[in-house]
């Protein structure tokens, strides 16, 4: 079987991707932390933002393991797919629902929106370059 030669992404790739994703992630964060709202909603929009990173990430996986003939299954592929759009759509019900400004409502869709994308290029950085590194001959 020919293996597909997967190229290493660059280094000012690598460096926006990881900026990205601490830029939005500890926006939101920082955000929620002077946000004037109650604990539990906090807790919530926390919440959200971490099962919405993991979803990306794992739907992220799920699509390279398909392309690269990596066995999934279609049920985790499925439950993938479902949970990003359901982080994505808790926090729509969430913002749409809170007593906030629309400017904060704003930053928090964007910041979360940063967050994710990152989350995703992040992952496909991290499984390019594992990629692109030569698989030594272990035939003698």
């Amino acid at each position: 079987m020919e293996q597909k030669q997967v190229l290493q992404p660059s280094s000012a790739f690598i460096a926006a991707s990881w900026a990205a994703f601490f830029i939005g992630t500890v926006a939101f964060i920082i955000g929620l932390w002077n946000a004037d709202m109650q604990l539990n909603e906090k807790g919530y929009y926390f919440t959200v933002l971490m099962f919405g990173l993991f979803s990306v990430v794992s739907v992220q996986k799920a699509v390279r393991d398909q392309m690269e003939g990596i066995p999934i299954t279609n049920i985790y592929y499925g439950i993938a797919w479902f949970c990003t759009l359901l982080a994505i759509v808790l926090l729509t019900v969430g913002l749409w629902n809170a007593a906030l400004a629309k400017s904060e409502k704003g930053f928090y869709a964007m910041s979360f929106t940063l967050s994710l994308f990152a989350a995703i290029a992040v992952q496909k950085n991290t499984r390019d370059l594992k990629a692109s590194k030569p698989v030594a001959d272990t035939h003698v």
